[in-house]
C-alpha cells in the first residue's frame, strides 16, 4: 500500500468478507425461490392416496416382495487352503474348518448373517433349527467390530 492510502487493512478484509456472505445469502435466496415453485407443482402433480390408512400401505408393499426369491447360506466353517492342496482333493478327503463341533453355524441372507442355529437331521434329511436371530443392531455392533 501505499503512504497515501491510510485505510486498515483489517477493515478491508472485513469489506470483502461481508460482500462474500452477501453475495452467498442473493444465491441462497434466488435457488429457493425455483424449489418452491417445483414443490407446489408436485404437490398439484401428485395427489396424496385417499383412504389407506399407514398400515393398510404397508401390508401391501410387503406383499409385494414375499415372491422374491433370496439365496439362503449356511456355514459349518470357513478356511484358506492353497491351490496346490485343493487340487489334491478327492471323494472322500477331509477339509478342517474353523468351526469346532457343536458350535452354532452361521445363517445368511445375500451375504448377511441373519441368525445362528445348529444342524438336525430329521427324516435323513438335514436342516437348521435356528436358535439365535441377529437383530439389526447386533449386525451393525458385528460391523463396527
Amino acid at each position: 500500500m501505499s503512504e497515501g492510502n491510510k485505510e486498515d487493512p483489517s477493515a478491508a478484509e472485513d469489506d470483502i468478507w461481508g460482500s462474500a456472505l452477501a453475495e452467498q445469502a442473493q444465491a441462497t435466496q434466488a435457488a429457493a425461490a425455483p424449489a418452491a415453485a417445483s414443490t407446489a407443482a408436485a404437490e398439484r402433480v401428485f395427489q396424496p392416496l385417499q383412504g389407506n390408512t399407514g398400515t393398510e400401505i404397508a401390508k401391501g408393499d410387503i406383499d409385494r416382495v414375499l415372491d422374491v426369491p433370496v439365496q439362503l447360506t449356511a456355514e459349518l466353517g470357513r478356511t484358506r487352503i492353497t491351490i496346490k492342496n485343493l487340487l489334491q482333493l478327492s471323494q472322500g478327503s477331509v477339509v478342517e474348518l474353523d468351526g469346532l463341533a457343536g458350535e452354532p453355524m452361521d445363517v445368511f441372507i445375500n451375504g448377511y448373517l441373519i441368525a445362528q442355529g445348529e444342524v438336525v437331521v430329521v427324516n435323513e434329511k438335514f436342516g437348521i433349527r435356528l436358535t439365535d436371530i441377529i437383530t439389526p443392531s447386533e449386525r451393525i455392533q458385528k460391523l463396527n467390530r
